[in-house]
């Protein structure tokens, strides 16, 4: 069993935003987060992830809770296993009752790493290698650049620092095929790969030797996952926030010689092009994104494919293509560190590349292939928001050599009768946003509990009766009151003098409708009515006064 003090530990390193965002893409709005649930199915955005109040509440389906709660939901896991899952993320070792469970993540691939590191000064053809393409000293210390022999002297190196084949097997440094362990990586430069918090997770290798694949990563492991991470993001993070601006090359050395000419918020893909599972990192922050991708017909395709998922997402940014054979990596080495800026701040909007990529794959000159052009820009303009569409139907049309493009053919996106889902699951049609003012003030204010019970209780609520109940006994999970409490419209009383002059108010109002009642009343007795007119006159009379006065039937 897991202790509880390694728990709290643990939990006092989440940030739901962090968790949730590694997940989903998440939007800013307000002081809280946006995004379509990922627990069922929505067009509009509903679920909402609160970093003040470190917890996610879905508007339309009622789904809420911790950082915790969404890894259980959302990977279907208990809680011991949510709980290994995030110790995992981020680099957490949980404490345990049992002993046998007490064992932290091996350290293999950090110990293989300081020994690749140390290998590299003593080999000549990487260091040559190193040299030509430019790379500093410093830039090698500080990207962690390496060298893997051969596979007898990286399995004998394992050995003899105390590590079990099983653990290096586990960890994605050693594989095992027909009966026998290999090194993943043999005869390489290496660049380890770290998770955004800087935890080792994985390796690049470069060939030196000409073998027939000139990049290899390490394989998917239960801490590696090469659609999620950007390699040096952990050296860029603080970068790119401070710029607002993201560089995505191509691979590792555009990287780090970027990084070497003060480019220092460029990152790179791992091997792979730029995913749906990317995108809730680059969201972080809603920096501009820049792909900066070679010019041959690998990278155009990649560039291609990560702007239309790019502009999609409403990402703002935009391309930079290499010619004449060159690369980030090349140009710095050249000394074109002026240039280099300067494209980087001249990119091509994701849409008009997308759009002109799309042009230049047909002969306009043909009617039929000017049509099927049409076809293909719209369907991709489809993607857009529909501001955005209507934008970019003139600037398709015009590069279509002045085809009009009938509005008629783009349907604005809106509602779609497929989806069922409501948008908010609501016991009470009507919201009312003084007693939800009132329910937040005690789930967050407790101390002024006592004041409000003073005067009036949940009966008094016309609309949100089951929410104060709900507050006043500390079901702060319940989805109705989390719904509130991520709710950036309902505000809170801070004080005791706001929360006075509010209950003078409420109070005021409610025996003034009871009065009201009480005069329309044709079949209750005279005394009786004679008695509750006389009653409630009083208490508005002091009410008016400033005087609160306790609630009665």
């Amino acid at each position: 069993m897991i202790t509880q003090d390694s728990i709290e530990a643990l939990k006092a390193r989440l940030d739901v935003v962090d968790v949730v965002g590694s997940y989903v893409e998440l939007k800013k709005a307000g002081v809280n987060y946006k995004s379509p649930c990922p627990f069922h199915d929505e067009k509009s955005p509903s679920f909402v992830v609160s970093p003040q109040k470190q917890i996610y509440h879905c508007f339309g389906c009622s789904a809420g809770g911790d950082s915790v709660k969404f890894v259980m939901e959302y990977e279907k896991l208990n809680y011991p296993e949510a709980l290994e899952k995030l110790a995992e993320m981020y680099n957490f070792t949980l404490g345990y009752t049992d002993n046998k469970h007490n064992k932290p993540r091996s350290q293999v691939m950090d110990k293989l790493q300081e020994w690749y590191q140390s290998l590299l000064p003593s080999k000549q053809t990487a260091n040559t290698y190193v040299k030509e393409r430019g790379i500093y000293e410093s830039s090698v210390e500080k990207f962690g650049i390496g060298y893997a022999p051969d596979s007898y002297g990286t399995i004998n190196y394992i050995k003899s620092q105390m590590f079990t084949m099983n653990e290096a097997v586990e960890m994605g440094v050693v594989g095992f095929d027909s009966g026998r362990n290999f090194a993943r990586f043999v005869a390489r430069i290496t660049f380890p790969i770290h998770s955004t918090n800087g935890s080792l997770v994985g390796f690049g290798g470069r060939t030196i030797t000409g073998h027939q694949a000139k990049y290899v990563n390490s394989p998917e492991t239960p801490f590696f996952n090469k659609s999620r991470l950007l390699y040096a993001y952990h050296h860029a993070r603080q970068s790119l926030h401070k710029q607002n601006e993201i560089i995505i090359t191509e691979g590792y050395l555009d990287v780090i010689m970027l990084h070497q000419a003060g480019f220092t918020n460029a990152v790179a893909t791992l091997g792979t092009a730029l995913t749906v599972e990317h995108l809730p990192l680059l969201r972080k922050g809603e920096p501009r994104v820049v792909m900066a991708y070679d010019g041959d017909k690998a990278g155009r395709a990649a560039a291609l494919k990560a702007s239309r998922l790019l502009s999609a997402g409403g990402f703002s940014g935009g391309v930079v293509i290499f010619s004449d054979g060159l690369d980030p990596a090349d140009m710095v080495k050249n000394g074109a560190i002026e240039e280099l800026a300067r494209m980087f701040r001249q990119t091509k909007p994701f849409i008009e590349f997308v759009l002109d990529e799309i042009l230049a794959l047909y002969d306009l000159r043909d009617p039929k292939q000017k049509e099927s052009c049409m076809q293909e820009g719209l369907a991709y303009l489809k993607t857009l928001s529909p501001l955005l569409q209507e934008e970019y139907k003139t600037y398709l049309a015009s590069r279509l050599g002045g085809l009009g493009v009938s509005p008629s053919l783009l349907k604005v996106s809106g509602s779609s009768p497929h989806n069922t889902a409501s948008p908010r699951i609501q016991k009470n049609s009507h919201k009312d946003m003084w007693e939800l003012s009132l329910v937040k003030t005690v789930i967050e204010k407790p101390h002024l509990v006592n004041q409000i019970l003073d005067v009036l209780d949940a009966s008094l609520f016309m609309f949100h009766s089951n929410e104060l109940h709900l507050a006043l006994n500390g079901h702060t999970d319940a989805p109705e009151l989390m719904a509130i409490i991520v709710d950036e419209t309902i505000h809170v009383l801070e004080n005791e003098d706001a929360l006075r002059d509010e209950l003078l108010l409420f109070l005021m109002k409610y025996y003034e409708r009871e009065l009201k009642k009480i005069h329309l009343q044709t079949h209750m007795p005279f005394e009786e009515k004679a008695f509750y007119i006389r009653k409630f006159r009083g208490k508005i009379a002091k009410l008016r006064r400033g005087e609160l006065v306790a609630f009665e039937r």
